[in-house]
């Protein structure tokens, strides 16, 4: 067979392999472009060709995926590209060893993950890895684009159908009709705008995609217990015969402090003789150390607790599980809100009740935002609202001035008109 011949589709199709070794058949026509006939039977088409001093083979089809004209076509591209000082074969293999969107996430979770709080990375680490990686795991960092994060949010934040247990039976489960989760499409947002902006920073990529992501409306849940539903909450918990239990809603309630916090509280934290809780960086979710006082209900607990805690046990609700807090208080709680009627209440409005009940004490935002541990006035501003109760009594206190008092009666022809009125 000749060294180069023109290439056509009969030429490929009788083409015989030979055994042992692979062979190429030159193109006529087209400087490089020949067809790689395998020893296995198989033929692929490739492009020869010189850069920078070096050699390059490059195989870019397979026939007959690809007919011969469409091979030769896009040979010429090839070879239009490399006469432009381009090699096409060192970008492919630049394309191919790229960061794709697996190897970010992987990155993500191992340098900035351990920055976050425990639970707040377990939250980020399920959001990628059920959300993120199956729709993007594939793809080079640098080929997403912001209508690619605009889609990934709109599919989350339209939600999905979750399974529901309609009876204690595990096996009796129903689906549970979609619900929108329009505040998890942000938190995953602003997730993505962070790692995006990490990969800025690791030269994987030149712009941020999600940088400015459309962020849905959020309504924030205010749920405040009123004084009535305040005492049967405490008749309950007093009447609960899982103390620990009761002790951790109790200690929510009087301190205004987050679930987890309480859960995973020690004893060396609390100082009795001032009369004060410091709470340890790791454990708020602020990541800063927070020294709060506490009152004399909060110190009765802690010195219970020392009481039916065995020696040596850090933990002020020690869980089940040895060397560990306790873990789950759900479902006592669930007891509690069918008991006291609060099927609306969850544990965290209890932190809003309390700082309700500073407000209606006189207490300054300023003075609520240290007592709850927000680092950013924007957060505390929420209760704002909360403070028109006494603004309205001072405006009230003002029109009464203003209210015209009851005419007296001085002589008869004025009891006479009145009576007529």
């Amino acid at each position: 067979m000749p060294d180069r011949i023109k290439l056509t589709e009969k030429l490929l199709r009788e083409a015989e392999p030979v055994r042992g070794r692979d062979y190429q058949i030159f193109d006529a026509d087209l400087r490089g472009f020949a067809v790689c006939i395998y020893r296995g039977g198989g033929r692929a088409f490739t492009l020869d060709y010189r850069h920078a001093g070096r050699q390059r083979r490059m195989t870019f089809a397979r026939w007959p995926d690809w007919s011969v004209a469409a091979a030769r076509e896009r040979a010429k591209e090839l070879r239009r590209e490399i006469d432009a000082g381009g090699d096409p074969l060192a970008q492919r293999e630049a394309k191919r060893e790229a960061p794709r969107v697996t190897d970010l996430i992987e990155r993500y979770c191992a340098e900035h993950l351990p920055k976050l709080s425990e639970r707040s990375a377990a939250d980020q680490r399920s959001a990628l890895s059920k959300l993120v990686a199956p729709v993007w795991g594939r793809k080079l960092v640098t080929e997403i684009t912001p209508t690619d994060v605009d889609k990934l949010l709109t599919k989350i934040a339209e939600g999905r159908a979750r399974p529901h247990k309609d009876k204690p039976n595990n096996r009796a489960r129903k689906l549970q009709g979609v619900k929108p989760t329009p505040v998890r499409a942000n938190r995953i947002g602003e997730m993505l705008r962070k790692m995006f902006t990490l990969a800025v920073q690791w030269g994987w990529c030149e712009d941020n995609p999600a940088q400015r992501f459309h962020r849905r409306t959020e309504t924030p849940r205010e749920r405040f217990l009123s004084r009535e539903e305040i005492g049967r909450l405490a008749a309950a918990l007093e009447a609960a015969d899982d103390r620990r239990a009761a002790d951790i809603i109790r200690l929510c309630m009087l301190t205004g402090a987050r679930l987890g916090e309480v859960r995973q509280a020690r004893f060396e934290q609390f100082n009795l003789e001032h009369m004060s809780w410091s709470k340890p960086p790791t454990m708020t979710k602020q990541r800063r150390a927070h020294r709060v006082p506490i009152s004399e209900e909060t110190a009765a607990i802690v010195r219970q607790r020392q009481l039916l805690v065995p020696g040596g046990t850090p933990w002020l609700f020690p869980g089940d599980a040895p060397g560990q807090p306790v873990q789950e208080v759900r479902r006592f709680w669930a007891q509690v809100q069918k008991q006291c009627g609060l099927q609306d209440v969850r544990i965290h409005d209890l932190r809003h009740t309390f700082a309700s009940l500073l407000v209606s004490g006189g207490a300054s935002l300023e003075m609520i935002g240290k007592l709850l541990g927000h680092s950013q006035m924007q957060t505390t501003l929420r209760y704002a609202h909360l403070m028109d109760s006494p603004l309205r009594a001072g405006v009230d206190a003002v029109a009464s001035a203003f209210r015209p008092k009851p005419r007296l009666v001085h002589d008869a022809n004025d009891r006479d008109s009145v009576k007529s009125a």
